[in-house]
């Protein structure tokens, strides 16, 4: 069953413990039937070959999260739940010769191919979850997330600790996720969305159901404690967190990101840390 705006129509809305299985299988079939329409949706403002951080729009461009382009033309860069690869595209247009990206989902891989044949900005693409990568250890300069996997995962710490295994030392990981205060909130971009609904403290995941109780979507939260705290444990060193204003002039809505609660309280969460080179 489809909405309107053909995404997957969950029978019922849970919050509740959701394992690992569980949810890669949820995120899998998910995204296998909403690529279609999230590219439709959103295609345009993430561009076939851009790098777009958050629905805020902060770019790589100008916020520079991985270092300067010209430095990373010869490392070896992981891209962790890419969707359709727009971010590695850009990446690849700015010179750098190899970039490795993988999602879960086969549609959006499918679609990252199609993208590659339009614009001939070719990636190499697997399909993978965050949870369990296909790479070896200390194979890559730099690994990153823009909303890619890392929202999905009932572990960070697990996650965090795969990424840093891949990285070599000295590498640099930086993801992007919704902002953990967000999840306080009702998911409501308008003013009616500045009531808090739900305990910050509260790591039950979102999950939403069929009509026979099996997760079709899940989402899991975890705290900013929680995100330094895997950072730390994964032999990495935060070197920042960027939370991006809500720009003038962007009148675009985004699910519960948008101007009006975008310009007073945080949407995303941009975590840039290096890989200790004594690890």
């Amino acid at each position: 069953m489809y909405d309107d705006d053909g995404y997957p129509a969950p029978g019922r809305v849970e919050r509740r413990v959701a394992g690992a299985g569980e949810s890669a299988r949820a995120g899998r079939l998910w995204w296998d039937g909403a690529a279609d329409a999230y590219q439709a949706e959103h295609g345009d403002f993430l561009g076939d070959a851009d790098f777009v951080w958050c629905p805020e729009g902060l770019t790589e461009a100008e916020a520079r999260l991985l270092g300067e382009p010209g430095g990373l033309r010869d490392r070896r860069i992981l891209e962790v739940g890419c969707g359709a690869g727009q971010c590695g595209r850009w990446l690849r247009a700015q010179g750098v010769r190899e970039v490795v990206a993988f999602d879960l989902s086969y549609r959006q891989l499918q679609h990252a191919r199609r993208i590659d044949q339009e614009t001939g900005h070719t990636l190499t693409t697997v399909q993978a979850d965050a949870q369990r990568l296909p790479f070896a250890d200390a194979s890559f300069d730099v690994v990153f997330s823009s909303f890619g996997a890392f929202p999905f995962v009932p572990s960070a710490d697990g996650a965090l600790a795969e990424s840093a295994r891949v990285l070599r030392p000295g590498g640099r990981l930086v993801f992007s996720v919704t902002h953990p205060i967000r999840w306080s909130f009702p998911e409501d971009p308008s003013e009616r969305g500045f009531t808090v609904r739900h305990s910050y403290f509260d790591r039950r995941a979102y999950v939403e159901e069929d009509e026979e109780g099996n997760a079709i979507y899940v989402e899991h939260h975890h705290t900013v404690g929680d995100w330094i705290r895997g950072i730390a444990r994964a032999g990495l060193v935060l070197r920042d967190m960027v939370e991006p204003e809500w720009p003038e002039g962007l009148d675009r809505v985004w699910g519960g990101w948008g101007p009006v609660r975008g310009r007073m309280i945080p949407g995303t969460a941009i975590f840039s840390a290096d890989k200790r080179s004594d690890r």
